[in-house]
């Protein structure tokens, strides 16, 4: 769901094609069913869809990052800031965790097994200001989301460079993505090359072109 809106014609028109068909998905509410459930017990939210395959949404163009060209900035209101590339960011502890996705097209897939570093680690590392109460997270493709810092400071939210034991393909977003699986999966951006905190919201990609500002799939926030 992340790609370069200037990267040739042909993968422009692509993604102009797509981001039209989406925002008008937004203005006419497709998907929404109207059943929101806060079950616990019951993994599935509302007018999903449960899948064993792992389908790949972009729009065209997929940014391949050498792993020594890439970097990590962590700024904006934060005591420490920091940029790191791929030895400093593999040095962090690493961190396995296992959850689910929930995409806004309307699937799930359970139980995905996850190695990176986990947000709360890089949390204490940089330590956020008071005043900082939400987080825009920058991809090499120059697509962005926004999160509230509660959501993304949660225990099992991560950067991640492995799945399923192995290194992160650049289909699904390596070699770094986040994974905030609480919310719609158009939240953990892919190819995740800077992190900014903030003292006010800041509405990305989608959350601008229609698209819920917070994406709780369990009271089927698909749509603002």
């Amino acid at each position: 769901m992340d790609d370069d809106m200037n990267d040739g014609s042909t993968s422009g028109e692509i993604r102009d094609k797509l981001v039209a068909t989406k925002q008008r998905w937004a203005k006419e509410g497709r998907l929404l069913t109207g059943r929101p459930s806060h079950r616990e017990e019951d993994r599935l939210p509302p007018g999903q869809r449960k899948t064993t395959d792992w389908p790949v949404l972009d729009l065209g163009v997929k940014p391949n990052i050498p792993l020594e060209s890439w970097r990590l900035q962590i700024d904006g209101l934060v005591e420490q800031p920091m940029r790191l590339d791929w030895a400093q960011f593999q040095a962090l502890p690493q961190t396995d965790f296992t959850s689910d996705i929930h995409c806004v097209t309307a699937w799930s897939r359970f139980d995905n097994r996850w190695r990176g570093v986990a947000v709360t680690d890089l949390l204490e590392r940089v330590q956020p200001k008071p005043e900082a109460h939400f987080v825009t997270l920058h991809s090499y493709d120059t697509y962005t989301t926004n999160l509230p810092l509660e959501e993304f400071a949660v225990a099992y939210a991560l950067l991640a460079t492995h799945w399923e034991g192995k290194p992160l393909s650049l289909d699904h977003g390596g070699p770094v993505r986040a994974v905030v699986p609480q919310l719609y999966f158009w939240k953990s951006a892919k190819w995740v090359k800077r992190i900014a905190f903030h003292a006010a919201d800041r509405p990305g990609f989608w959350e601008e072109r229609g698209y819920h500002n917070h994406g709780d799939p369990w009271s089927e926030q698909r749509y603002g």
